[in-house]
């Protein structure tokens, strides 16, 4: 693994977050050796890594494979307690599902990924499972282009550079394509994705503004292409996603 080359960087530090991070949902139990090819270190480091966790009470072990604990959820409550977002949000949410029958979400931008932090699901249409801490790449994502759409000239041309080597299916755009994407995007206010992330998955994304106006969020609906045609999501989802927003942005100024 590589680390910036500076005097207050702590390698220990960020090899033990690594090894937490080889964790997720499709691999919640894993071996001493695949620990250490996830977290890209050796089986001797890893080792260590996962005692220490393991007497923090951060991973657990049935002699054979390793496991988070439910304990790493207090690493990010930190940041949960304080952000009033997903507690804003998540009413807003749930009456976005219920009227539309479909999934919703929100989601907040860390680096070039998309962080959820809020959810209601009604149905599975994707092959990973999403929940509140899930990471996809911005640019992939229609919630991600609104966030990326509402960043600084430099900060959105840094992300687009970042993109053009990921492509998790044939259809998502990168480059100077996903350039002119962001641009339609920051003109209209809201972002649609069809097959981008995921074969099959359709989702319609509107941004959240804070009090000065900067988009600190997004919001969308997602679903199958099987199911609900783009002029749908147009037609109807949009206006209801909208209008969602707008109520999220009344909320928030308040907050």
């Amino acid at each position: 693994m590589s680390e910036p080359a500076s005097p207050d960087f702590v390698q220990s530090l960020a090899r033990g977050l690594a090894v937490i991070r080889a964790f997720d949902a499709d691999h919640a139990n894993l071996s001493l050796s695949e620990v250490a090819v996830r977290a890209d270190m050796p089986r001797a480091a890893a080792r260590r890594f996962l005692r220490t966790l393991e007497t923090l009470g951060y991973v657990r072990s049935d002699g054979r494979s390793f496991s988070l604990t439910p304990n790493v959820l207090e690493l990010g409550f930190s940041y949960l307690s304080g952000l009033s977002l997903p507690e804003v949000v998540q009413p807003h949410l749930e009456q976005l599902s219920h009227r539309l029958d479909e999934s919703v979400s929100a989601a907040v931008l860390d680096g070039t990924d998309i962080v959820y932090v809020a959810r209601v699901h009604t149905r599975r249409i994707m092959s990973v499972r999403i929940t509140i801490g899930t990471r996809f790449p911005a640019h992939a994502t229609s919630m991600g282009r609104v966030l990326l759409a509402g960043m600084t000239d430099a900060a959105r041309e840094a992300a687009v550079a970042a993109s053009t080597d990921l492509h998790p299916t044939a259809k998502t755009l990168t480059g100077q394509a996903l350039a002119a994407e962001l641009d339609s995007v920051r003109t209209q206010g809201w972002a649609m994705v069809d097959g981008e992330l995921e074969p099959g998955l359709r989702s319609v994304a509107a941004p959240v503004h804070d009090r000065s106006g900067a988009v600190i969020a997004a919001l969308n609906v997602s679903t199958s292409t099987n199911r609900v045609s783009e002029e749908r999501m147009r037609d109807e989802y949009l206006p209801a996603l909208l209008e969602t927003a707008a109520a999220v942005d009344a909320e928030v100024r308040l907050v």
